[in-house]
Parts: structure tokens; sequence; C-alpha cells
């Protein structure tokens, strides 16, 4: 898929979880291997497959990934929610590891705290295939209105 044919997306409000996985081809989360299942501005999810790749030298997640898939997925959930009124940018992202992975499938849903005119707070939760929290994190993200 080419860049032209994302022309017609006017906000993120626009796109589809398949279509947000697409667009996401060849950036950071492409290489941990993000792939979008919800995608609302209500709530956003995605899951990934652990892979070695992704470990730090313990054998285990490495913490930045999950600071990376939390701010990727609130933040795609704020601009869902702004629109076309303008963009999102991450002021703050606080996160907390719960629970080592060394293996299979992991799962993240992001959803409002607080959506206000010029800022959003979100928390995004990442569990394991037994449905146990393995990090969590809340994103404070600025609202900056379209100019002109």
């Amino acid at each position: 898929m080419t860049q032209q044919d994302f022309s017609s997306i006017r906000s993120l409000a626009d796109v589809t979880p398949e279509l947000m996985t697409k667009f996401s081809e060849g950036t950071f989360t492409d290489l941990i291997g993000l792939k979008y299942t919800e995608l609302s501005a209500d709530r956003v999810a995605a899951e990934w497959v652990v892979t070695p790749q992704q470990f730090q030298p313990a054998g285990i997640v490495n913490g930045g990934v999950y600071c990376t898939v939390i701010e990727t997925l609130a933040s795609v959930a704020a601009s869902a929610w702004l629109g076309a009124k303008g963009t999102v940018v991450g002021v703050n992202n606080n996160t907390d590891f719960l629970r080592a992975a060394r293996e299979g499938k992991l799962r993240a849903v992001a959803t409002p705290i607080h959506r206000g005119r010029s800022q959003q707070l979100w928390v995004v939760v990442i569990t394991d295939e037994q449905d146990r929290t393995v990090a969590r994190g809340q994103v404070r993200l600025q609202n900056l209105a379209n100019q002109g």
C-alpha cells in the first residue's frame, strides 16, 4: 500500500483496525508485531506475539516495549476521539511493570479516563493469554487545534 492510498483519511476517526495496522508498516510498532484489533473514539485494542527480539538480557520482555505499546494505543485512541479538530501529542507516560512475560500473545486495551478541551488522559492495560495484567500505564496527551 502506498502513501497515496491514505490520502482520503482526514483523521484517525476514519480508520479501521486493519487500516491502522497497514498504516503502521515500517514503524517501530511494526517491528514488534503490533496488530490493531479494535479502533474507536472510546477504545483501542491491539495484540502482539512475544519474541526474543523484544527481550532484555534477563530473557523477559523489555519494559520499553510496554511503554511503546501504551504510548501508541493512547495516542491513537486520543487522535480518534479528537478527530479532524486537531492532533494530539503525548506529554507524560507513566508505566507500571507488574508481571514478566517470556512467551505467548499479549493484548493491550486503551480506555479514556478524561477527555477535555485541552488535554486527555488514557489508561492502557496489557494482559497475557491467561488475562493476567502484565503492565498498565496512563498517558496524558495535549490536544492541539488545527491552525487556520
